[in-house]
């Protein structure tokens, strides 16, 4: 990398955290800004947060790793998030607006009790930790790979911006960052692609060294098995993920959560097919990465084939996409704490201001307790293997029980409780005595035993006629519109910023495009991105009226 590469990087730093920054005094109004941003956020914002916090949960290197290794498996992993994504859209969404509930955590508490909250909260806390590490890690050895900075520096200094601007300005702070971070992304793809092609020798040649089953999408260790259960696994998550549900439940009614679900669903239908071509053209370009280095290959082919300066532009948008994973669970957990055990189990009658400077430590203190966690992920057998197995262990016994008490009114404390432990014991139990498992099983069985045990329970309740909660948790009216003032006017300055920052990041982009050796492509990028921030203007205005 260059001095013009670093110098792109920190304007984009520098941009992405005034963005933040800008959002203090909002956040700061009361705990419904900050935690739930209004209650009444654009759909199309919300959609485009729940995306790109999902895509970049280590996909350049993650996915990117089984991309230059297996090629088309890690589209056809990617798909079940689509099929996850519809089966969300039509069945989970909706119910959790339904609820009434800011999070998942109040939900829980008013439908379970709250010993039952806290347990999950425990549990949600630590899965929590080990996801945003999981992000921070990759994001840390993309940014190592290409500068002289060592692997724990890059991972302190990103996760340390990530902490500062998310709890200055809450969830608005965030939905605002994961657009601008969302465009500047996917031009930073759509520059690397056609150089990249070029330096593989076209289409055609790289269809014709490609190795053997490099466009099947599964494989002996990827089966269609593992594709089914994986499945199961992307729905359970996408619908009971915590920080997923604070995109269903911020918006104005249910008709836009599913809108969240649908738009999320269509931009994984078409994204992974255009984000995952890079590191498979590595693959025929460089083919002799072994062991971990795989999981660099991203940042490899883009030293390889990009001028300085698009460098530092493409870094900056694999850094903004792993940025917004972390800081969609960095605020979770943290309103989780603030709202529903600092409120409820130390200060009952904390104040707003108190709310929201709880909320504040404890995104400084989670962000933390992450960034340790992060340095420590080489120790376990490298990023891909940390994913799959929180995944396998996790991902079910945690989301799944309380996905299950949206539709059923016989689940109690006691079934979901012992349908989790089952669940995480006996697949955490396997993964570390059982030997090495099959992917299939491993997945199969995170996501079975706890729906087996709550199906059990179900059953019991059936023959014994008990009902726990004779009236689930909702909203009397589904299609009332939470408009007022302050609503109004949060969306309309959070449109306003958007806009702006998109037109900001174009023409910077396509200056770089005239400075920059070859920019032809970047430049042209630039002047388009530019140009759709208009309409954004003008949907800004409307909120005014």
């Amino acid at each position: 990398m260059e001095q013009l590469d670093f110098i792109v990087m920190g304007v984009f730093a520098l941009l992405i955290l005034g963005i933040g920054m800008m959002f203090t005094r909002i956040g700061s109004k009361n705990s419904s800004a900050f935690f739930e941003a209004g209650g009444a956020t654009p759909w199309w914002i919300n959609s485009i947060s729940l995306f790109i916090s999902y895509f970049s949960a280590g996909t350049f290197v993650v996915w990117g790793s089984i991309a230059y290794k297996s090629g088309f498996v890690a589209n056809g992993i990617q798909l079940t998030m689509v099929f996850g994504g519809m089966l969300v859209a039509l069945f989970i969404a909706a119910k959790w607006k339904r609820t009434g509930a800011v999070t998942a955590a109040e939900y829980i508490g008013r439908r379970l009790g709250t010993g039952t909250q806290k347990f999950y909260t425990f549990l949600i806390m630590l899965h929590g930790l080990f996801t945003t590490a999981s992000v921070l890690y990759p994001v840390g050895k993309m940014v190592s790979v290409a500068t002289p900075l060592s692997l724990n520096t890059c991972i302190l200094i990103i996760g340390g911006v990530i902490v500062l601007y998310t709890s200055a300005g809450g969830l608005w702070a965030v939905l605002v960052t994961d657009v601008v971070q969302f465009v500047i992304l996917t031009a930073a793809v759509m520059i690397v692609i056609p150089m990249a092609l070029k330096e593989a020798g076209g289409m055609h040649s790289f269809v014709d060294k490609a190795p053997d089953g490099f466009f099947n999408f599964f494989n002996a260790e990827y089966s269609f098995g593992f594709f089914l259960a994986f499945l199961a696994y992307q729905t359970v998550y996408i619908g009971g993920n915590w920080a997923y549900v604070q995109r269903y439940t911020s918006v104005s009614n249910e008709r836009n959560s599913k809108k969240v679900a649908w738009l999320f669903t269509l931009l994984y239908l078409v994204s992974p097919f255009i984000w995952m071509l890079p590191p498979m053209l590595y693959r025929v370009i460089n083919p002799s990465l072994t062991g971990l280095q795989p999981e660099g290959a991203y940042m490899m082919l883009c030293q390889q084939v990009l001028p300085a300066g698009l460098i530092g532009l493409v870094l900056s948008g694999m850094i903004s996409a792993s940025a917004s994973k972390a800081n969609t669970t960095i605020n979770i957990m943290a309103v989780v704490f603030a709202h529903d055990v600092y409120k409820k189990a130390f200060n009952r009658n904390a104040t707003e201001k108190s709310l929201v400077q709880a909320a504040r430590f404890f995104t400084v203190l989670f962000g933390a307790i992450t960034i340790g966690i992060a340095m420590m992920v080489p120790m376990i057998g490298g990023i891909v293997e940390m994913v799959l197995a929180t995944a396998s262990i996790a991902g079910g016994a945690l989301f799944a029980p309380v996905i299950w008490t949206l539709y059923s009114r016989r689940q109690t404390a006691t079934s979901v409780i012992s349908a989790s432990l089952c669940g995480l014991i006996i697949s955490l139990g396997l993964k570390l005595f059982g030997g090495k498992m099959d992917r299939v099983w491993e997945t199969a069985l995170g996501v079975g035993i706890p729906i087996v045990v709550l199906l059990l329970w179900e059953v019991y309740y059936y023959i014994t006629q008990k009902e726990a909660a004779p009236s689930l948790p909702a909203v009397p009216t589904q299609t009332v519109e939470v408009e007022n003032k302050d609503a109004r006017a949060q969306n309309q300055f959070g449109m306003k910023v958007i806009a702006s920052a998109i037109a900001v990041v174009g023409g910077g982009i396509a200056i770089l495009g005239l400075v920059a050796t070859g920019g032809t492509v970047a430049f042209v990028t630039g002047l388009i991105i530019a140009i759709c921030s208009l309409p954004l203007f003008r949907a800004a205005q409307r909120y005014s009226h």
